[in-house]
């Protein structure tokens, strides 16, 4: 499977884990025996859903710091979970590049969410690769 279809998993996995607040590295073997994935690239999928479940109180400081007046609550699961696997590539993964942690988030956004989320991702997710940069 594609980097892209294992990164789409990967939302869905941590969408799952905010729903049912277990953000818990244990129960991530559960986690893929219920998606039934095969031929993903399992290295990168495991590496990035444990590095957010390990920086998740980092990510969500992120999420805040850079979304204007907008709690983490009144955040949508759907684009919380694109944010915070965007955001453990970008913080975590020095294999890829930004802007294509950019893209990618905001190309799954525009397939799972509403039609005005996929701003609101890249103008957090652009602002948070700004002050990496510097």
């Amino acid at each position: 499977m594609k980097r892209k279809e294992t990164r789409e998993e990967a939302v869905k996995i941590a969408y799952s884990m905010d729903v049912n607040k277990e953000f818990n590295k244990d129960n991530l073997a559960g986690y893929l025996d219920h998606f039934e994935l095969e031929d993903m690239d399992m290295d990168y999928l495991i590496k990035t859903i444990f590095d957010m479940v390990d920086n998740l109180e980092k990510i969500d400081e992120y999420i805040t710091d850079n979304s204007k007046d907008w709690k983490i609550s009144r955040i949508a699961k759907v684009d919380l979970a694109v944010l915070r696997i965007a955001l453990s590539e970008i913080l975590y993964n020095e294999t890829i590049p930004l802007s294509v942690s950019i893209n990618e988030a905001v190309e799954i956004s525009k397939k799972y969410s509403n039609e005005d989320s996929h701003k609101f991702i890249n103008g957090i997710l652009g602002t948070v690769a700004r002050y990496i940069e510097k």
